[in-house]
């Protein structure tokens, strides 16, 4: 069929034939009418957006200089108020849920074989964690900020930040507050000379300090551990989108850190454990309540709008929309030789085909 094909070609003289050219014509400019016009559709359809975002973007780089916190720090603050005042009273929240007496929970005698282990100090104490979790990210986004001069965001970074700690702050000190579960040393924290007593359905009769014996009930969650994950896992958040780790170039180092605060937060989890102030069910449920508050807030500040209602990193969808963009580019353009000369091939192939 092939070779017959070519020889009906030859001998007709299909390629120099003036009619058949003649149609060739004017299909082809017929098509390229309407493929020049469904070019221009598509052009003024998707263009302006491409155009606009890359517009954005280099308008964006060229005021980095003039936006700093000196020239736009207290605009950029008062446009947030809201959130600055909510901030405020989530802070109060904490504060009163911190204060208020958990739920004594029922603890019989034979409860106490997992409850006696010893009494520690803590080898994480209170007040270093919000060095670690809120002093230290706050330390990384100033870094950033002398380098790129961008005071949108260091503050959506640390208004960001707060917003983590603080809401983590209020959901964990809720939780302990209603669940009321005795600490692995509660045995020493109810009866610190040993001897203990209950009353006739059972339940402890503490007599050692009542605020000692308080804090004895507030195992679940670890405030350590959902504090840790809710700073350092914002941090490592930031820092994946600062340093691009999903830019797919191979670069082992990135992911090196922005793994190493999770780390430490996984390491300060875990000295809870050892020092008996948790059990592991406690800092698992903190460290998912810290990890997922940084998520959220993260992405509130960091995602554009399109992608807030995704879930992961920034990131990752930064990436995948440049790896989009750059297979645009990587594209011919759409001129009307290229859409000539593949309407052409396509009229010539309809009209073999009604010629066999």
């Amino acid at each position: 069929m092939g070779t017959w094909q070519w020889n009906l070609k030859s001998l007709f003289g299909f390629r120099n034939s003036p009619e058949i050219s003649q149609g060739l014509q004017d299909a082809s400019s017929r098509k390229l009418d309407t493929s020049a016009v469904t070019n221009n559709r598509f052009y003024h359809l998707y263009y302006p957006l491409m155009d606009d975002k890359k517009a954005e973007i280099r308008i964006r780089d060229e005021q980095l200089v003039a936006h700093s916190v000196r020239s736009h720090g207290i605009a950029v603050a008062r446009n947030h108020m809201n959130d600055w005042l909510i901030l405020i009273l989530l802070a109060v929240i904490m504060m009163v849920l911190s204060r208020i007496h958990p739920f004594y929970r029922f603890v019989g005698k034979d409860m106490m074989t997992d409850l006696k282990y010893p009494l520690k100090e803590n080898t994480v104490p209170l007040w270093v964690v919000p060095i670690y979790a809120v002093l230290f990210p706050m330390g990384v986004f100033m870094f950033f900020y002398f380098y790129r001069r961008d005071v949108y965001d260091l503050h959506h970074a640390i208004l960001g930040l707060l917003f983590s700690v603080l809401i983590t702050g209020v959901i964990t000190d809720a939780i302990k507050d209603a669940v009321g579960r005795p600490r692995p040393d509660f045995f020493w924290r109810c009866f610190p000379d040993g001897k203990d007593f209950y009353d006739r359905f059972g339940d402890v009769i503490c007599h050692g300090d009542s605020n000692v014996v308080s804090e004895g009930h507030k195992s679940f969650p670890s405030g350590h551990t959902s504090w840790s994950f809710s700073g350092l896992g914002f941090l490592s958040l930031y820092l994946s989108g600062k340093v691009r780790v999903f830019d797919r170039k191979g670069h082992v180092a990135k992911l090196c850190m922005v793994f190493l605060p999770l780390l430490v937060a996984s390491l300060i989890g875990i000295s809870r454990v050892d020092d008996y102030w948790h059990h592991w069910q406690d800092v698992f449920a903190g460290a998912i309540i810290g990890i997922t508050v940084a998520t959220f807030c993260y992405l509130q500040f960091f995602a554009p709008p399109y992608h807030a209602e995704g879930w992961g990193p920034y990131a990752f969808f930064r990436a995948m929309e440049e790896s989009r963009s750059n297979a645009q580019e990587s594209r011919p353009p759409l001129t009307q030789a290229n859409v000539a000369s593949s309407d052409a091939h396509l009229a010539l192939d309809d009209l073999e085909s009604a010629m066999t």
